[in-house]
């Protein structure tokens, strides 16, 4: 069974880097074919597709983020990572790491973490 487990501050401050790791069990980061995304939601929002990680290690963004997110990983610790600079109050949500075969889109989401709370505020 595939388990993924994100990680990281629970409130960061206005104009700072928020920094999220996933750590993903029972399945390789360069499995073939294999998508790595973050997602996010904000109360009264939908989900929100942030970006993935590549089972090549090319990383995929999502323009609306206007490229402040960066996501890279550690083969070594099977496990990816996201930067989110300047962070402003409406970046305030749940993240979730996700994970997937990547034959189609809606297959790029069929293993989830249980998400994590991120707060921006002084």
């Amino acid at each position: 069974q595939v388990q993924l487990q994100e990680s990281g501050p629970g409130l960061v401050k206005p104009s700072q880097t928020l920094t999220l790791t996933c750590v993903v069990s029972g399945r390789s980061l360069i499995s073939d074919r294999y998508y790595w995304s973050w997602i996010r939601q904000s109360p009264g929002k939908g989900l929100e597709w942030m970006g993935a990680m590549h089972w090549s290690g090319t990383p995929l963004y999502n323009p609306s983020l206007n490229s402040r997110a960066s996501i890279t990983r550690d083969t070594s610790r099977n496990q990816f990572t996201l930067n989110l600079n300047s962070v402003t109050p409406e970046d305030s949500a749940y993240y979730y790491c996700s994970g997937g075969f990547g034959g189609s889109w809606l297959d790029r989401f069929s293993d989830w973490g249980q998400g994590t709370q991120v707060i921006v505020s002084t």
